[in-house]
């Protein structure tokens, strides 16, 4: 089914909801209704030539940055932590138990957050031991953990690399402390350097970084100073956030409270601004891996983790608001930290919505979420789904053709830089039209 719309520049101004397409069917349509499915799925023999991962969820931050749209919570004591640690390690023992998991391998782990470094070594080391009774990821491909500067010490990066992480992703965001404050990071650009002096020496495979373009007071003399650092610091990968402003952010609940203007910039700004950044670090050697990422080396320096979930590898959620993907059907976790905990003690699965896809609708994921790495490969459609995706899209093709967002022809689509640059606002096109329209989350 072709789509019809017309593409579309995105409005100028950031205003709130939801930018970045990170899945599909949209959020907003996934429920309880579809939770027997996904018990159903845990509970039957998988494919088990797809690969496997697992995500899991740190929620416990020092502070909620004025941006921040995840389940997040502050100023947690040892015993709720330790009491989350418990939580984590029994559903992980109910989900490797079931059919569907038992006895396969992880080939990619990603602790996300919150801050999973808001915790000590000390319970670092407890939730390997305890984690690690269950499932293993010593034989993993990547083992991703995401750092805040402010959290970390000498001893607590040389646990990262004993408890068996692989990848480092620092969350930098910006250098300068003014922008940090306005926009409530916890940390300020001496620990960053710290940081990343203590990653460097105790010496791990991948090291990331993440900048955003637009944090709320960000100048152009600014943004050239921070890509400057960046280039200087020589992480393998880089990866640049566009800001946006999701509904539950502090800033949009001001916008919408308030009726304040949008603080951040527009987007025309920060789609020049990340387009300065690209031509900055392809200049001193690095290369495009997606429309957010660069790395050192497109051979060498992969993104395990993306690479998987962008072609339909089972994704394992674990912990409170968890998103996971298991044998064609998407779940999230409850999203509540108490409801959460009560599910996992009552020996229960704590899902709390989820959907089947349409194979269809599987096939518009792939392509929507590839379309984010700037190219597709034809034949990889084919193979997996037997569809001439050019075919399939070619209204939509045709559309961003026309307004010079890409380029096509029967083996595959490549987006031009100016595509690239916004291509999370090209996507809907692709979506079922009943989709095209609702709220993302």
């Amino acid at each position: 089914m072709a789509t019809d719309t017309t593409a579309k520049e995105p409005a100028k101004g950031t205003g709130v909801g939801s930018y970045f397409i990170s899945n599909y069917p949209p959020y907003s349509v996934w429920s309880r209704d579809f939770v027997p499915e996904i018990e159903a799925a845990f509970e039957s023999e998988p494919d088990r030539s797809v690969p496997l991962g697992m995500y899991l969820h740190i929620p416990f931050c020092r502070k909620r940055c004025k941006f921040c749209y995840f389940r997040v919570y502050t100023n947690q004591n040892a015993k709720a932590i330790q009491d989350y640690v418990d939580a984590m390690a029994h559903e992980l023992q109910m989900v490797s138990e079931r059919p569907a998991v038992q006895g396969r391998r992880l080939q990619f782990v990603y602790f996300g957050g919150g801050t999973p470094s808001y915790l000590s070594s000390r319970q670092l080391l407890q939730l390997a031991e305890k984690l690690g009774q269950f499932v293993s990821w010593r034989e993993a491909d990547e083992v991703t953990f995401e750092c805040e500067p402010g959290t970390l010490s000498l001893e607590k990066v040389k646990t990262l690399k004993e408890i068996g992480v692989t990848r480092v992703s620092l969350g930098v965001e910006n250098f300068d402390d003014a922008i940090l404050e306005a926009n409530g990071r916890a940390h300020l650009s001496p620990e960053i350097f710290r940081a990343y002096d203590w990653i460097r020496q105790v010496g791990f495979p991948q090291v990331n970084i993440d900048l955003i373009a637009g944090m709320i007071g960000e100048t152009d003399e600014n943004w050239h100073r921070c890509i400057d650092r960046a280039i200087e610091m020589d992480p393998d990968n880089i990866t640049i956030y566009q800001m946006e402003l999701p509904h539950n952010t502090i800033i949009s609940q001001e916008i919408k409270e308030l009726g304040i203007e949008s603080p951040v910039a527009d987007w025309e700004t920060k789609r020049r601004w990340v387009n300065e950044a690209f031509d900055r670090l392809l200049a001193a050697g690095y290369q495009i891996s997606s429309g957010n990422e660069l790395v050192k080396d497109l051979e060498t320096d992969h993104f395990v983790y993306r690479d998987n979930v962008w072609r339909g590898a089972d994704l394992l959620a674990i912990g409170v608001s968890s998103f996971g993907h298991l044998q064609g059907v998407h779940y999230q976790n409850e999203d509540e930290l108490q409801n959460y905990l009560q599910a996992v003690r009552s020996d229960r699965l704590p899902i709390r919505r989820a959907l089947r896809p349409t194979r269809h609708q599987l096939l518009i994921r792939e392509f929507v979420l590839q379309m984010k790495e700037g190219r597709i490969d034809a034949d990889y459609f084919r193979r997996k789904f037997g569809v001439n995706v050019i075919d399939e899209f070619r209204q939509a093709l045709e559309n961003q053709r026309a307004a010079g967002f890409l380029e096509f022809d029967e083996d595959g689509v490549r987006l031009t830089r100016r595509g690239l640059l916004q291509v999370d606002s090209l996507l809907p096109e692709y979506f079922e039209p009943q989709h095209r329209a609702i709220r993302y989350t």
